[in-house]
């Protein structure tokens, strides 16, 4: 008799605040989509606060008294300064932060299964992977561009599909809360990390398991 083959274990990341830290660049395409329709953009504490959530979302949260084709105009202006920026050679470096290449070889090594969940889009995804060499690490990419803005829990759901997984053996590592509140959603471990722009306190508030105070403390996380 064939012994039943057990799921894989799936570890998914988010993207900005988690595995690069990319918030000059957020900032500077939300402040020159505010000055393209008039306004003055929120400081870069509030701007900081909606990363993760996809764009027309994001704009939601900055100007809750907007109409909808407001925000929907601010979404298209940020992607089209964010596009600026990157073709015109004017964005700021985008780091992995330190150690986490070291994280993602040793959990390939261990047998989990990697994938990312991000606001981000595809091309925007696409771009900061191959620029650190590092998309074959990861076996499901799901961005904004096909979900439903986090906390909703599609992305997690259909990365858990592609991987062959279970909620059970699947963790969400991200930092800010709605990658937290979307791993509850989905019934996977919530973890934590408190190098990006959410504090911890608020990662625990929604959710988190457990929170990681540094990269290099991943990965015995992990194994709890």
């Amino acid at each position: 008799m064939t012994a039943p083959i057990s799921p894989a274990r799936l570890a998914l990341f988010d993207c900005d605040g988690t595995l690069v830290d990319s918030q000059d660049n957020i900032c500077r395409s939300v402040e020159e989509a505010f000055a393209g329709v008039g306004l003055v953009a929120p400081d870069r504490t509030a701007i900081r606060r909606i990363v993760g959530l996809s764009l027309v979302e994001a704009m939601e949260m900055l100007l809750p008294d907007a109409e909808a084709k407001l925000h929907q105009a601010l979404a298209d202006d940020y992607k089209a300064a964010f596009f600026r920026m990157r073709t015109s050679g004017a964005m700021s470096a985008e780091p992995l932060y330190d150690g986490i290449l070291d994280v993602l070889d040793h959990l390939a090594a261990d047998g989990w299964m990697l994938g990312v969940a991000t606001g981000k889009s595809d091309r925007g995804l696409a771009h900061i992977l191959a620029h650190h060499g590092i998309a074959a690490h990861f076996i499901t990419l799901q961005t904004a561009d096909r979900h439903p803005s986090k906390p909703h829990p599609s992305m997690i759901e259909t990365a858990i599909a592609d991987a062959g997984a279970t909620p059970e053996t699947t963790v969400m590592i991200g930092d800010t809360s709605y990658d937290m509140l979307m791993a509850r959603a989905a019934g996977t471990r919530a973890l934590g990390v408190a190098w990006g722009y959410h504090p911890a306190d608020e990662l625990t508030a929604a959710g988190a398991h457990a929170v990681a105070d540094t990269v290099r403390s991943l990965t015995a996380l992990m194994e709890k």
